[in-house]
């Protein structure tokens, strides 16, 4: 018995420092955030007043902020379908090529990593400026009359967004293509089953846990990411993320910037329920 408790204090010091880190640096965050929500906009400007109302959640309700709503989800739908469709094949084919290839083609995912995620989006920008290398090259070549909008544009996001989140499902792709038995392949093909009735019965099943934490890991942070949105979409394209931004440092309504983000994790937390009730496992999504 002695042993025993012994050991149980033993595991509770070592806990202590995780939970106390998560107590003050999650816990207190998060329920002052969910205070500030309900508290009211100081008419000046600075801070707030400590009187409970609702309004900060009812002003959500104005068509002009569902519509924002509406335009972050369709962004990251999109995203997510985008990623799937390049990312799926190159984790497969990745999985399935050489040591040496493989190796090379890792790099090529990790290597974005890298350099600060600023810097890959402001390439982005330039290359998409109306005098940027991409129209001077369409232009010179006689492709165009004028210079395309490129810049500040739905589509510019779009394939910022593309960019930067591509290798969160690669990656998870890759994982469980790699540890998928293909003995069952082998035998779904000795038995007459085509390439594409293979794919769908045995490889797709077999790895939709990783396809599973590749959306996860790619629609949650598409909605929130407002540097992406401000740098390639400007004053055009408003989401979520920097809408929320622009409360915060711009107007200085704190309350309300606080309402939108309880939102935005209360979309986040039903995303990973989804997950979760989908069969999706959260060390899946721990590991990336």
């Amino acid at each position: 018995m002695r042993k025993k408790r012994r050991e149980g204090s033993g595991a509770i010091w070592l806990v202590a420092p995780m939970a106390i880190w998560t107590i003050l640096f999650v816990g207190v965050t998060l329920g002052y955030i969910v205070w500030l929500s309900f508290m009211t906009r100081n008419p000046d400007g600075l801070g707030v007043i400590p009187k409970f109302t609702l309004d900060n959640y009812l002003k959500i309700l104005n068509p002009s902020y569902g519509k924002v709503l509406l335009n972050s989800l369709k962004l990251a739908a999109l995203t997510t379908g985008v990623c799937l469709l390049i990312g799926y094949p190159f984790g497969y084919f990745m999985a399935r090529a050489k040591k040496s290839r493989r190796s090379a083609l890792m790099m090529l995912v990790i290597v974005p990593f890298w350099t600060n995620a600023l810097v890959r989006v402001y390439g982005w920008r330039m290359l998409l400026m109306g005098d940027g290398p991409l129209n001077s090259l369409l232009l010179s070549i006689g492709a165009i009359q004028e210079p395309l909008k490129l810049l500040n544009t739905f589509g510019a996001v779009l394939l910022g967004m593309v960019y930067a989140l591509l290798p969160f499902v690669i990656l998870p792709a890759y994982s469980s293509i790699e540890k998928m038995d293909w003995a069952l392949v082998e035998a779904s093909r000795d038995m007459g089953a085509s390439p594409a009735r293979t794919f769908f019965s045995i490889t797709l099943p077999m790895t939709a846990p990783g396809l599973l934490a590749g959306c996860v890991l790619t629609f949650v942070p598409s909605i929130g990411l407002f540097f992406m949105s401000d740098l390639l979409g400007g004053a055009n394209e408003v989401f979520l993320g920097n809408l929320i931004n622009t409360q915060l440092l711009k107007s200085r309504d704190w309350p309300f910037a606080a309402a939108l983000s309880v939102v935005l994790m209360l979309l986040t937390s039903s995303i990973l329920w989804v997950y979760r009730r989908a069969g999706g496992k959260s060390s899946d999504i721990a590991v990336f």
